[in-house]
């Protein structure tokens, strides 16, 4: 069938002229066909139903009468030209193009309903593509008339979001799952689980963290809060250099690549400590240039190679609003696809949309957890957010920190998933040393050898699972984090 069009004028600049045309992608014949089939036999209606929509139809007529067809039959009534006539005798739409009578030509129109689908998926295709052209006419609109007030890269951001949405459209809104489809996702994340040792989702590289959370799991937030110096950033970029790392050694069956939002440390800070870290070399020495030439040679170079390899991209952006960051996010994942964990840190660095300052900390603090879950839900993956704690910690003798703690709990607490807490004693106790040859000097040295180089990682909230600790071994001198029994200990 060949197509019919409606021209409209389409203004793409200065000097191009008063009297271009373009006609908007449409199908009428299709559309004629695709109602016709649904007049004839209301099957049809269900299979489309699900992702066309009345608004998805370019004749204005068509959409009322899908709208009505799809009324009728929800009523539990038959749809066809006789059931519709009263709904359409004085429809204006339905006049210009014979009134009434219309339906039983759309009718004459039919298609087989075999054939419905594509008929739908063809009218959903034009429809984007018309809202493809909206979009950018309103981009064009906006640049020629934007207020001072907004920034040029906030128009970006507010593009990007509504490319983004309509490059979706149809993907996620996929309604009703029988039982028996989610049950065999089920069987499969089960199965999946089994044959990696009790992971399901995204490793972290550390087996004693994976078995308590089963891995990272797609669509959830993490929090990962702590006191300064206890370490946080470190087991982050341990946990998201070890999922990258295994994502580059498997070809992307495991692991997954990494998006890591660094406010606090600019990026040549936050690779020279993944540098450190995977070297094994004491990152003060990078700092001094105090290297040997064997471990300049033997052991940093192929770190180098190594670190260079794996698929990490760092965004070191200081004090970025939450939008700014979903869009980012957003054009990574499109760019590369094997993007599966976000990183965060840290959540209170993340500015709200608008530029209140501090006037309501506690409701911007709110607009960023809900902005990061968000995120996880429209990419599908794991988002892990790290947090300050406040300072009560510091006034209460035992210093493990609570969900309490949390700085804006409130919110913290309601939007994540998952509320892991990083916990060094050895922090701790290292300030209490008492007077050199006394007897509690004695006592504190035997503590300090039991908890030396041992942390723990507390899970205070997990949705979906069990709460309690996991022991962690930690290198300072390299700022980084492994299993316990790691180096045989």
């Amino acid at each position: 069938m060949t197509p019919t069009a409606m021209e409209t004028p389409l203004s793409i600049g200065p000097g191009a002229g008063d009297h271009l045309y373009r006609r908007q992608p449409h199908n009428i014949e299709a559309e004629q066909a695709l109602l016709g089939a649904i007049l004839t036999n209301n099957e049809a209606l269900a299979r489309v139903q699900g992702f066309l929509l009345a608004e998805h139809f370019f004749n204005l007529a068509h959409q009322r009468v899908y709208r009505a067809a799809a009324k009728v039959v929800e009523r539990g009534q038959i749809a066809n030209p006789v059931t519709l006539k009263t709904l359409f005798d004085r429809d204006e739409a339905l006049q210009e193009l014979g009134g009434a009578s219309y339906l039983a030509r759309l009718a004459g129109a039919a298609i087989t309903i075999i054939n419905v689908v594509e008929y739908g998926r063809l009218i959903h295709d034009l429809a984007v593509r018309r809202e493809l052209i909206r979009v950018g006419e309103e981009m064009v609109n906006n640049a020629y008339d934007a207020a001072l007030e907004v920034a040029a890269n906030r128009q970006i951001e507010q593009a990007e979001a509504k490319l983004f949405a309509l490059a979706e459209t149809g993907r996620s809104d996929r309604g009703f799952v029988s039982f028996k489809e989610s049950i065999r996702q089920s069987l499969e994340r089960a199965e999946a689980a089994l044959g990696s040792g009790g992971v399901s989702g995204i490793t972290c590289g550390m087996a004693d963290v994976d078995r308590m959370l089963g891995g990272f799991h797609s669509s959830d937030l993490l929090i990962l809060a702590g006191r300064p110096s206890m370490g946080k950033t470190a087991l982050a970029t341990t946990m998201a250099f070890n999922a990258a790392r295994i994502c580059q050694e498997t070809g992307g069956r495991a692991g997954a690549g990494v998006a890591f939002f660094s406010l606090e440390m600019s990026a040549d800070q936050l690779a020279t400590r993944i540098l450190a870290m995977q070297a094994e070399i004491p990152s003060e020495k990078f700092r001094k240039g105090d290297m040997t030439d064997d471990e300049f040679q033997a052991r940093l170079i192929p770190a180098a190679q190594l670190v260079e390899q794996i698929p990490f991209f760092i965004d070191d952006t200081g004090a970025i609003p939450i939008p700014t960051l979903r869009a980012r996010a957003r054009r990574l994942k499109r760019q590369h696809p094997e993007i599966g964990l976000i990183v965060v840190d840290y959540l209170q660095l993340v500015r709200g949309s608008s530029s209140r300052g501090n006037e309501n900390r506690v409701q911007e603090v709110s607009e960023v957890t809900q902005g990061l879950k968000a995120l996880a839900k429209e990419l599908d993956v794991p988002v892990l957010a790290l947090s300050q704690l406040s300072r009560q910690v510091e006034q209460r003798e035992d210093k493990r920190p609570q969900l309490s703690d949390l700085r804006e709990s409130g919110s913290i607490e309601q939007d994540a998933d998952v509320v892991m807490f990083v916990y060094r004693e050895e922090y701790y106790e290292m300030r209490k040393q008492p007077a050199m040859g006394t007897p509690e000097h004695v006592i504190w040295q035997e503590n300090m050898d039991r908890i030396s180089g041992q942390a723990e990682l507390v899970i205070g909230k997990q949705r979906h699972g069990p709460i309690g600790n996991v022991v962690m071994r930690f290198e300072s001198q390299f700022t980084k984090f492994s299993d316990y029994d790691a180096g045989g200990r």
